[in-house]
């Protein structure tokens, strides 16, 4: 039976996890310890000068008070949404910054984005999938970093777990949003989630990615991960897994529902492919680490390796 804190963010790995929908009658080998990635440490910024707050900030002397928390909103086009998306993130702690990174936009994301009281870092040109992430988490000053989409307006009742879960001890807080896996057609981008967590060792997770908002981060996970890999956020997951640091799901928010339905280009949507690939590049990152079977045992099996017979 799954366990939740107070937080609502699980305590425990479930010894069944959504992933065997997909795969009910998988049976994974014993996995090998986790190899170990060297520290990649950031320069820590001092106090924050254009730091934008949603509430008064008080004089209290609680870690909690003294806490800086950094929302990363990677935005284009969305005029319409990212003014209720600032909002609603300045209010997820008194001392917050709400950094939107507008790249290649044609409205008034920027001026809107700005109007709502976040920092506004703009780019002319689109940046490329996910890349506004690493800019924005390279220009962010607090101990917890939450990241958000600029099109998708989620009150802030419900982001305030993500950074409670790191406050309490989590290093990566993912959002336990699976995606429907009840279909006979699974969509890829949802198996790829739920393949990339069995090979990480953590079929427990299911579906939940980072691919997915929102999902908060430790400085300590960012500082030894490194920000390259924020912007093939799989990776990051992966390698995050993969360190030992601790991982946990936060309360279900089905973004899948709301997010905007992309343009098709001959009956597909290209961002697909992207994100599949991201996927292919974090399980060949887990291979290269710990070996062609991703650190499970081959058994007592001896297999002829690196031979062509006739």
């Amino acid at each position: 039976m799954r366990k939740q804190t107070r937080f609502g963010f699980k305590a425990n790995r479930r010894r069944h996890s959504s992933a065997n929908y997909l795969y009910p009658k998988l049976w994974l080998p014993v996995r090998t310890p986790s190899v170990h990635i060297p520290s990649d440490p950031l320069t820590r910024r001092g106090p924050v000068t254009e730091a934008q707050t949603g509430e008064e900030r008080s004089h209290g002397s609680s870690s909690a008070e003294k806490l800086l928390i950094s929302v990363i909103i990677p935005a284009m086009n969305e005029q319409k949404t990212i003014g209720a998306v600032v909002r609603e993130a300045r209010h997820v702690h008194p001392h917050t910054e709400v950094i939107v990174v507008e790249n290649g936009s044609s409205d008034r994301t920027a001026k809107a984005a700005k109007a709502a009281g976040a920092r506004v870092l703009s780019f002319p040109q689109p940046l490329g999938h996910d890349i506004g992430r690493r800019i924005g988490a390279e220009a962010a000053s607090g101990q917890v970093l939450l990241f958000l989409d600029g099109d998708i307006v989620i009150p802030c009742v419900r982001l305030k777990p993500f950074i409670q879960a790191i406050h309490a001890g989590a290093d990566l807080a993912l959002n336990d949003y699976h995606g429907p896996v009840d279909r006979t057609s699974v969509h890829p981008v949802v198996e790829a989630k739920h393949v990339l967590n069995i090979l990480s060792n953590r079929a427990d997770l299911g579906g939940a990615s980072m691919t997915g908002i929102p999902h908060a981060i430790s400085r300590k996970t960012l500082n030894k991960i490194g920000l390259k890999s924020l912007e093939k956020p799989p990776l990051f997951q992966a390698m995050t897994i993969t360190s030992g640091l601790r991982v946990v799901t936060v309360r279900g928010i089905a973004v899948g529902k709301v997010n905007a339905t992309r343009k098709k280009i001959n009956g597909r949507d290209p961002l697909v492919d992207v994100v599949v690939q991201d996927h292919l590049d974090a399980i060949a990152w887990l291979t290269s680490h710990l070996g062609t079977r991703a650190g499970y045992t081959d058994l007592k099996r001896k297999r002829i390796r690196n031979e062509v017979r006739p």
